[in-house]
This record gives C-alpha cells, structure tokens and sequence, in this order.
C-alpha cells in the first residue's frame, strides 16, 4: 500500500487552498498537528521536504529567518550543528565573521576547523541565526531547499513552527500528490 493510500483522504481536506488555514488566511484546522504526524510518517522525506520549503517560502508565514531560528532554538546541539554548518557554506566568510564577530563568536569557525561542533552552537544567540539565516538565504535561495531537506528528516521539531506553516506544508503535499 502507498502511502497515498494510508494518508490521501486526509490529505484531501488541504488540497486546493479552501481549508489549508493559512493558506486563505483562516485558522489552521485544530488538528494539523496530528495530521502533519500522519503525513510524515506516510510519506517520502522529500515530499515533506517540499511542503517544508513552500511554507518556508510562504507570505503567510513569518521570515525564513525567523522560522529557522524557531526550529533552532528547539533543536539539540548535533542538530544546531548541522543546521549551522548547512548555512555557513552559503554565507560570505566577511558576513559570517561580522555576524559571529558582533555576538562574540568571532573565533567560532577557527576554533573547530571550518566546521561548527554541537558544542559550539549551543552558543549561537537566536539573533545570529537569525542574521546568518537571513544572510544564507539572500546569499543562496536554494538554502531553504537544503534546509527543508535537513528538517524534514526531524518532524518533530517541524511542529514547533505552528499550525499555519503545518496547513501549507500539508497543502503543498496534497498537490503534489
């Protein structure tokens, strides 16, 4: 059985926009959470990828930036790492200094070789994510695709984005099946 199958009639509720909650501007369906449960255990890791990215991408979202901070602040230090080192390589080595510089982090990346250890991120202000997010993505638009892609493999922590980002990720799922 696809997972089409095991989640299609769920999915049908936020096919089209008319209750996808965020997407017309209405409140998230109460339930979005246990239905974005359902759907990310039914389907592909990139299908949810890409429900990720539209909400990421949404006007009816808050800033990429400020999500991705969200989803920093909830997750662990290896998962802080992997996001952080994700971005750096989007982000120009001058910007990154100033932006780590200005949180007092100057010497984060000399310190563990180019690459930022769960230890060193756990230190990273929510406003430096912030900026380097903000920076990574102006930088590289194709960083929310890869951050999508890092997320979607951490459900759990997608919910934390809240219900209007879960209804256009959803949304985005039900039309591409």
């Amino acid at each position: 059985m696809g997972w089409m199958s095991q989640v299609g009639n769920l999915l049908a509720q936020y096919a089209g926009g008319s209750s996808s909650g965020a997407a017309t501007g209405a409140a998230p369906a109460p339930d979005v959470h246990q239905h974005f449960d359902q759907v990310a255990a039914a389907a592909p890791t990139s299908v949810i990828a890409e429900g990720l990215a539209a909400a990421f991408r949404s006007d009816q979202t808050p800033a990429f930036g400020q999500m991705l901070t969200t989803l920093f602040n909830n997750s662990n230090g290896e998962q802080k790492a992997g996001l952080l080192n994700q971005l750096i390589g989007s982000v120009n080595p001058a910007i990154l200094s100033q932006v780590l510089g200005s949180a007092g982090l100057g010497s984060l990346l000399a310190a563990g070789g180019g690459k930022v250890t769960p230890e060193q991120a756990q230190n990273i202000s929510p406003d430096a994510m912030q900026q380097i997010a903000a920076h990574a993505e102006k930088a590289n638009p194709s960083i929310v695709d890869s951050v999508s892609a890092f997320y979607a493999q951490h459900t759990t922590l997608v919910k934390t984005l809240g219900g209007a980002a879960l209804s256009i990720a959803l949304a985005k799922v039900a039309q591409r099946a």
